[in-house]
């Protein structure tokens, strides 16, 4: 048996153990979600076709991971304007796998039983016992934040360059090369490639988009 279900404005033609790739969803991996809009559901002469929704049917699946698409590049130029802009985008996206298909208003079966009394003793000290390591990661996680929320580069001392002089570096994207710590005319001319990687994954620009600044900040550094 298969279904038809909307999510994210599109349609997806599923059955049972199907894994698809959907618009993100709110969830970790393990993670029960439920699909109410089913277009339509069954097979052959017995399909039920929704008006526009099937009464009482509804899609489980489980999400697998959450991921991101490839970088999809936007690029724009200006003609006899001597100006071009490219934006890369990434693209968030769900994996999940079908596990049930529903229909008659049938909810989907829990996936662990509740426990029964005699253990709840048990469960506490358990729950004690894994109550610190937690803190500790609590307080390791910290440091991490601080780590990950750092700027890519040192920014060095001294008066900054305007960097819009630079062809396709406005006063936004100066701003946010700014708080990356690429101040200087010197600093982008001196990026070497593995910069430009790091630039590119972390920050909305192309590799070739930062390359042609480099080529522009050297002829500006001398």
């Amino acid at each position: 048996m298969f279904a038809v279900i909307k999510t994210g404005g599109k349609q997806y033609r599923v059955a049972a153990n199907d894994v698809l790739t959907i618009e993100k969803l709110e969830g970790a991996a393990g993670d029960t979600v439920e699909f109410t809009e089913v277009l339509m559901v069954g097979e052959g002469a017995g399909a039920t076709i929704g008006a526009p929704l099937v009464d009482g049917a509804m899609v489980v699946a489980e999400v697998v991971e959450q991921g991101r698409a490839r970088k999809v590049l936007a690029f724009k130029k200006r003609r006899r304007q001597n100006s071009k802009r490219i934006r890369g985008h990434r693209q968030h996206h769900t994996v999940v796998k079908i596990t049930d298909i529903l229909t008659d208003g049938a909810k989907p079966a829990k996936k662990a039983a509740k426990k029964d009394a005699a253990p709840k003793a048990d469960a506490k000290a358990e729950a004690k016992t894994e109550a610190a390591p937690k803190a500790e990661a609590k307080k390791e996680a910290a440091p991490k934040a601080e780590a990950a929320a750092a700027p890519l580069f040192t920014a060095p001392e001294g008066e900054a360059d305007t960097l819009t002089k630079i062809k396709g570096i406005g006063p936004v994207a100066a701003g946010q090369l700014a708080e990356q710590g690429i101040t200087t005319f010197a600093q982008i001319a001196a990026l070497s490639d593995a910069d430009i990687a790091r630039i590119d994954e972390a920050m909305p620009f192309s590799a070739d988009q930062i390359t042609d600044w480099r080529d522009q900040a050297k002829a500006l550094a001398k």
